[in-house]
């Protein structure tokens, strides 16, 4: 890394995620001052669950120093879609790698300067210094540098600062998400489903089912974790406030913490579970410790470049799961954030140069998750409810979990806001 400190450029990096471990990794690696300042003091290792991995994730962890001998997760040959009584719907044959979110997060925080990771470090402001940003943190910090980069999620204080009337926007539905252990499946459950990216469509939802890495990372049969996502119709106001409604009566804005998650909630999911999915799926959604839930929201930015400052990953656009590539769009956007910051002669042309490439992207990304969800976001029993839509069997198993640039012509814009 050439030039004294004084020379370096700098970055400041909000955000100790994924997205904030591509980009400081890949700065770091081209000679940046680059320092991370995460909002949790803890390790996020725990956070996430199943992810798809593809391909072009491989030049990517290259480039944030992360060389991959091993398998890239566990490679299935394609998807299978069934009725809520387990009948076969139809196949698509897609060779594909599936695993879990710390199974790229492990790997970018071990390859990041460990005193460069600041955590319990919270952004209040951002001023200037000069023609430079001036970072502000809550606990009377502050950092100059030449470049600021909001990496920090659906809910970000940078993207709040900056372009403040850009908010995440419930879908009208939730996620259920649970992991379980290889081990504890019945016998059959792992001799036959427990290797299949399974599709499933109960009554006014999804359900998506499909192997991840074990706890320690591992992809050995044996040690590996079966992830499921089980896509409901909730509508806002109420409903919505009701699930996010704790054991002592406290509402939680946009997210809950699964220990925080009553009871009665629990035990209802595995109630529908037994009627309305195929059993070896509903004896899933029963053996999972904690299940998760998550609203679904959309983040839809039209500036992601500041002056002197830029938002990365969630923090720009936050497309449906359904699209399966928050990891990878979180790298795209790192990887062409540090392209042009090395190629352009300054940081402001770089970060027109960064906007110009991802801006589109991420736009394109959201419109294929509302695609992808309307049905459910509507209330429709199935997504053939509404032939308007397009969203056969074989559509939803060619799309899900896939890059849009795959197919570009297959992220058409859907009105959003419909109610049923």
């Amino acid at each position: 890394m050439g030039g004294s400190l004084s020379q370096r450029r700098k970055a400041v990096i909000v955000g100790g995620s994924v997205a904030g471990l591509f980009l400081g990794n890949m700065l770091h690696r081209r000679g940046w001052d680059v320092g991370i300042y995460e909002r949790v003091p803890d390790d996020l290792a725990s956070r996430g669950a199943g992810i798809a991995r593809h391909v072009e994730m491989v030049p990517i962890m290259a480039a944030a120093g992360v060389a991959e001998t091993g398998p890239l997760g566990i490679e299935v040959e394609g998807r299978v879609a069934v009725d809520r009584h387990g009948q076969e719907l139809g196949r698509f044959r897609f060779a594909q790698h599936l695993t879990s979110w710390s199974y790229v997060y492990n790997p970018l925080k071990a390859a990041f300067p460990a005193e460069r990771y600041h955590g319990g470090r919270e952004l209040v402001a951002i001023e200037r210094s000069g023609r430079r940003p001036l970072a502000r943190f809550a606990d009377g910090g502050t950092v100059e540098a030449d470049l600021v980069v909001g990496a920090d999620g659906f809910r970000s204080r940078v993207r709040g600062l900056l372009a403040p009337a850009v908010v995440p926007r419930y879908a009208g539905y939730v996620a259920w998400r649970g992991l379980v252990a290889e081990t504890a499946l019945p016998a059959a459950f792992r001799a036959g489903g427990f290797g299949q990216y399974c599709f499933c469509f109960p009554p006014g939802g999804q359900f998506i089912g499909y192997p991840v890495a074990g706890t320690d990372d591992s992809v050995a049969p044996g040690r590996r974790r079966y992830n499921f996502l089980w896509y409901r119709h909730v509508a806002d106001g109420a409903p919505l406030a009701d699930l996010l409604t704790d054991e002592a009566g406290h509402t939680h804005d946009y997210s809950i913490p699964p220990p925080l998650i009553r009871a009665d909630l629990v035990q209802r999911l595995h109630r529908d579970a037994a009627a309305d999915l195929p059993r070896p799926l509903a004896e899933a959604v029963a053996l999972a410790d904690h299940p998760m839930l998550q609203p679904i929201y959309d983040v839809d930015s039209d500036r992601i470049a500041f002056d002197g400052v830029a938002l990365i990953g969630d923090a720009a656009f936050v497309a449906r799961p359904h699209a399966g590539i928050g990891v990878l769009k979180a790298g795209e956007d790192a990887l062409a954030l540090a392209t042009a910051l090395a190629e352009a002669a300054d940081v402001p042309g770089a970060l027109d140069r960064f906007a110009a490439e991802r801006l589109p992207a991420g736009k394109q990304a959201v419109a294929l998750g509302r695609r992808l969800g309307a049905f459910i976001e509507r209330g429709h029993d199935s997504p053939q409810t509404d032939p308007a839509l397009g969203l056969t069997t074989e559509f939803i198993l060619r799309v899900s979990a896939r890059p849009p640039s795959h197919s570009p012509d297959l992220a058409m814009p859907v009105a959003v806001g419909v109610s049923a």
